[in-house]
C-alpha cells in the first residue's frame, strides 16, 4: 500500500469514528439534561472541562505552547464558527422543529462544502464526488417525517448551523501554521469557544450548571469523549482527506443516532430509515474507494 493510501485509511477511519461519537451525543446529552444542564451551557462545558486533558496530550506531542500571534485571528474564527455558532444555531433549532427535521436541514453541509470549494476555493470537484453528495443528501432526506411541524424559524436556524459548519470545515486544511499540533490547535479552539460561551450564557441568562456530583461527572465524560477525542479526531481525518471527503463520510452521524434510537429507544426501523441509511452508507463507500482510486 502507497503512503498517500495509507494517510487516506487513516483519514477516513479517523472522520468516521468522530461522526460515531458525534452521533451518540444525543444520548449522552439527554442524561445531562435530565440534571438541569441546558444546550448552551452544555456547548460551554464541552469545552471548558476538556482543557486540563487537551493540555496535557498536547504538552506531550508538542513540548512547547509557543506559537506565532499571526495564527490567533485563523483559530478565533474557526473556534466561532465550527464550536460556538453553529451548535448555538443547531440546538436553537430544536426548539422550533424536531431533531430529526433539524439534523436533514444541518446536513446540507455537505453539498455546501462541495459546491463553495469548487466557486470560492477553486478545489476540483469530480463526477464521483458530485454523485456521492446527490446520494448522500437524498439519503438524509429520508431521515425526515413527513407530517413533522416545520416552523420556518427553526428551519432557517438549522439551515444556517449546516452553513457555517461548512465554512468550518473548508477553513479546516487551510490552516497554514504547521508548528500547531492537532491536540494544541483543538486546546486554543476549545479555550476561545469556553470564553465566547460563557459570555453568552452569563449575557442571556442561560447559565445552568449541573446539580450533582453525578452530572458533573456525565459532563466531564462528554467533553472528554466528544472534544479530545471526536473533535480532534474530525479535524485530523479532514486535513487528511480534503473537506469534501471528509463532510461526506460524516454523514455518518445521523445514522448512529437512528440505530440508538432503534437499540436503547426500541424506536421503530420504518422503510424510509433503512433505505436512507443504505443511501448514506453507499456514498460515504464510493467517495472513499474513489479516493483510493484516485492516488493510484
Amino acid at each position: 500500500m502507497s503512503v498517500t493510501n495509507s494517510k487516506l485509511l487513516r483519514g477516513y477511519l479517523f472522520v468516521i469514528v468522530s461522526a460515531v461519537i458525534y452521533g451518540c451525543m444525543p444520548l449522552m446529552a439527554k442524561f445531562i439534561y435530565a440534571d438541569g444542564v441546558n444546550s448552551m451551557t452544555l456547548v460551554f462545558l464541552r469545552n471548558l472541562l476538556a482543557l486540563p486533558v487537551l493540555l496535557i496530550l498536547a504538552l506531550r506531542q508538542q513540548k512547547s505552547l509557543k506559537f506565532t500571534i499571526k495564527a490567533l485571528p485563523s483559530m478565533c474564527l474557526i473556534a466561532l464558527l465550527g464550536c460556538c455558532v453553529t451548535p448555538t444555531l443547531l440546538f436553537s433549532a430544536y426548539s422550533y422543529i424536531a431533531s430529526g427535521t433539524a439534523t436533514v436541514f444541518h446536513f446540507i453541509y455537505p453539498a455546501v462544502v462541495v459546491v463553495g470549494g469548487t466557486l470560492f476555493l477553486r478545489e476540483r470537484t469530480t463526477v464521483g464526488t458530485l454523485i456521492s453528495v446527490a446520494v448522500c443528501i437524498g439519503g438524509i432526506c429520508l431521515f425526515y417525517t413527513p407530517g413533522e411541524p416545520l416552523d420556518w424559524r427553526g428551519s432557517l436556524l438549522a439551515l444556517a448551523s449546516g452553513f457555517t459548519f461548512a465554512a468550518y470545515v473548508l477553513l479546516l486544511p487551510r490552516f497554514q501554521y504547521q508548528e500547531i499540533s492537532g491536540f494544541f490547535l483543538t486546546f486554543c479552539l476549545s479555550s476561545i469557544s469556553s470564553v465566547v460561551m460563557l459570555i453568552f450564557c452569563v449575557a442571556t441568562g442561560q447559565l445552568m450548571l449541573p446539580q450533582t456530583l453525578t452530572g458533573w461527572g456525565l459532563c466531564l465524560l462528554f467533553a472528554v469523549t466528544v472534544t479530545a477525542v471526536a473533535v480532534v479526531l474530525f479535524q485530523q481525518g479532514t486535513f487528511l482527506v480534503g473537506s469534501q471527503r471528509a463532510s461526506i463520510l460524516s454523514t455518518l452521524e445521523p445514522i448512529t443516532g437512528v440505530l440508538i434510537g432503534i437499540i436503547v429507544f426500541s424506536e421503530p426501523a420504518t422503510f424510509r430509515v433503512v433505505l436512507g441509511s443504505v443511501l448514506v452508507i453507499s456514498a460515504s463507500i464510493l467517495i472513499a474507494v474513489l479516493g483510493m482510486q484516485k492516488t493510484k
